[in-house]
């Protein structure tokens, strides 16, 4: 098993991300909030997981060991694959998942897109012996209350965008172009297929 790499960011990409470990160029997927922590050239270290298929050997990459886990505890869950269990943590954090589960918050797990309210319900049964308590305090937490609701899609998308090298400007306005696509999307926009069209749109600029 590939525990994790490190090195230098080689590529970054809307779904991926490519770190040069001893001059071999190892492709990780990753969730719009791991990529928006990369820089082009900078060292970086992912936790990773490899999903072994018969066709295929797929690099997963966390931003920690915690992401790392909580990834694969979803996919012990019937149903639930790498690209749920990874479309999952882009939507939550492992303690917001976790709060979700113990406190079997549906909604929560409806923000996800492909899980429907049966799903979430099955879900709930089926993790909540599985993912534990919170580990700490949820990110946006207030004092003795609730979590604050995941962040929307444009802060996913803006930081997503920052962290592929753009300006603050230029993300913005990517992003406000892409918001007609958002809204037609309703509640639960997907951010991977937002990315590839505000990439496309900063590339028609340029």
């Amino acid at each position: 098993m590939i525990a994790f790499v490190s090195g230098e960011v080689a590529a970054l990409g809307p779904s991926t991300a490519v770190v040069a470990v001893g001059g071999v160029g190892m492709a990780l997927h990753c969730t719009p909030g791991t990529l928006a922590g990369l820089r082009l050239g900078a060292e970086a270290r992912l936790a990773t997981s490899l999903v072994v298929r018969e066709d295929s050997l797929t690099l997963y990459g966390f931003a920690d060991d915690d992401e790392r886990q909580v990834f694969e505890l979803l996919q012990t869950a019937s149903g639930v694959g790498p690209r749920l269990a990874q479309a999952m943590l882009a939507v939550h954090s492992p303690d917001a998942l976790r709060a979700a589960v113990a406190g079997g918050d549906e909604k929560a797990l409806m923000a996800v897109p492909g899980i429907g309210k049966k799903g979430a319900q099955k879900l709930l049964l089926e993790l909540r012996d599985r993912l534990g308590e919170p580990t700490g305090v949820l990110p946006g937490a207030r004092s003795g209350g609730s979590a604050l609701p995941p962040a929307s899609w444009r802060d996913q998308l803006h930081a997503a965008l920052v962290g592929l090298g753009y300006a603050a400007r230029e993300a913005e306005e990517a992003v406000s172009a892409v918001a007609p696509q958002a809204a037609a999307a309703g509640d639960s926009p997907q951010v991977g297929q937002l990315l590839k069209a505000a990439l496309q749109s900063l590339n028609r600029a340029r």
